[in-house]
């Protein structure tokens, strides 16, 4: 098995490639551990049918958090409204992917109440800071 371990006694865990929630090791994946890159069939097809959106996405909330400096944040609205314009809402869900792809980078941490907290299990609110 490879992946990263969150514990001697714990399974491995990896990074879903679209969305970065964590996905943990099952049976089922005993033969195919490696070859697993999604933790969902909606993030299979996103991965799909992505056309550049992710890394417009990515590469604004960078921008964005460049801009601001080390101890600003950004709150993901904000990088939906500067790619998506008028459609901005739609862009909610993808830019809150593309922050937890860069948390899984070791780029970024998202925050909620001023506290660091886990992308994969964070709910509400949240913005996004510089490591």
């Amino acid at each position: 098995m490879s992946g990263r371990t969150k514990g001697a006694h714990q399974l491995p865990t990896k990074d879903c490639a679209v969305c970065g929630r964590t996905i943990t090791w099952r049976k089922k994946w005993e033969r195919d551990w490696d070859g697993v890159k999604y933790c969902s069939d909606a993030c299979r097809r996103r991965a799909k049918s992505s056309s550049g959106l992710d890394a417009d996405l990515e590469t604004t909330l960078r921008r964005l958090l460049d801009e601001r400096g080390r101890s600003k944040t950004v709150c993901p609205s904000e990088v939906a409204r500067a790619v998506g314009g008028e459609d901005w809402r739609d862009l909610m869900e993808p830019a809150r992917s593309a922050a937890r792809r860069l948390v899984a980078a070791g780029e970024a941490e998202i925050t909620q109440g001023g506290r660091v907290v886990d992308p994969s299990t964070a709910k509400g609110p949240m913005r996004v800071r510089l490591r």
